[in-house]
């Protein structure tokens, strides 16, 4: 447990650290946020998970896939987030907590390089991957490798998430390093600014076409940008802080994961509040968009909790 923990702080928050020095605006512990309905407190709700699914090696992130009805939980697998020792591993997990396949896609095992899995993202039936080089993607259905877009010559910190716009461009956040890249053709610099806070989880907001792009470094707010642009904007503020995982859910509500608490957070318009306090600091969240569901996996404790959304 202590090796998992130490990875986090030493890859994720130290890089975050570094580069947010002057500028960081702190963090909080409180569980306690104030309400979108009009400024009231309203402390964090104890709800006990829907199940606990453990057995994993520092699990970092898991993606929904609602065609196949199945969960997708990244491994990073033993030894250090940051090193390229080809042994992370994704799994398939039931939405009743079954592991269907534990090592459904793992590093040296037919041709697939895969060191250290963080977000993961469905284009088709690509399911793409931030890993500690490099972008890769594998076919959703049977794990055979389809893609690789190498960044490895690149002078790269920690590649955090990914996600794609409208038109299947995946992008890809560098926490360590303030940096946005476009992924196909090459990794592509888009976006290198402190502004991104060291930049975490990040999801496309289809409604309001924009990237919520979600920061590591401090920041209570959460920010949107717009592809084609060298510019963020603050969208929501709560509490929480040190966001990892971020989700949009129906109606424009957002769902994040704030490691500085151990809470889940749902925003509704510009203000969040603390709606799950999780068993251990939350990684990359999933929603399960046909049970409404939140799965979020937590890297010191080697398992993934499953909790009902309101």
């Amino acid at each position: 447990m202590t090796s998992h923990v130490s990875r986090y702080v030493s890859i994720v928050a130290t890089a975050a650290a570094a580069v947010l020095a002057a500028c960081a605006s702190g963090t909080t512990t409180s569980r306690s946020a104030v309400s979108a309905a009009g400024g009231a407190v309203a402390p964090t709700t104890n709800v006990k998970p829907f199940f606990v699914r453990d057995g994993f090696v520092a699990p970092e992130a898991v993606r929904y896939d609602p065609d196949q009805d199945v969960y997708f939980v990244g491994n990073w697998g033993p030894g250090p987030a940051s090193a390229t020792d080809d042994n992370g591993y994704i799994s398939r997990m039931k939405p009743d907590g079954q592991i269907e396949t534990m090592k459904f896609i793992a590093g040296g095992v037919n041709g697939v390089v895969l060191h250290a899995p963080r977000g993961m993202y469905i284009v088709g039936d690509t399911l793409w991957v931030a890993d500690a080089d490099a972008v890769r993607g594998f076919n959703r259905k049977t794990g055979a490798k389809v893609a690789n877009v190498d960044f490895s010559a690149l002078d790269r910190g920690f590649l955090n998430d990914v996600a794609a716009d409208a038109t299947g461009t995946v992008y890809v956040t560098d926490t360590g390093k303030n940096k946005l890249y476009k992924v196909q053709g090459g990794p592509t610099l888009v976006v290198s600014d402190s502004a991104l806070g060291a930049p975490n989880g990040i999801t496309w907001d289809a409604a309001n076409r924009r990237f919520i792009i979600v920061p590591f470094g401090g920041s209570h707010s959460l920010r949107a940008w717009v592809p084609g642009t060298t510019t963020l904007t603050d969208v929501a503020t709560s509490t929480g802080a040190k966001w990892d995982g971020v989700e949009v859910l129906a109606g424009g509500r957002i769902l994040a994961s704030s490691q500085a608490d151990s809470s889940i957070h749902l925003f509704d318009g510009a203000t969040g509040h603390a709606i799950i306090h999780t068993q251990g600091g939350p990684a990359d969240i999933a929603v399960d968009t046909k049970r409404n569901r939140v799965a979020v996996p937590v890297v010191a404790l080697n398992h993934v909790e499953i909790y009902q959304l309101p």
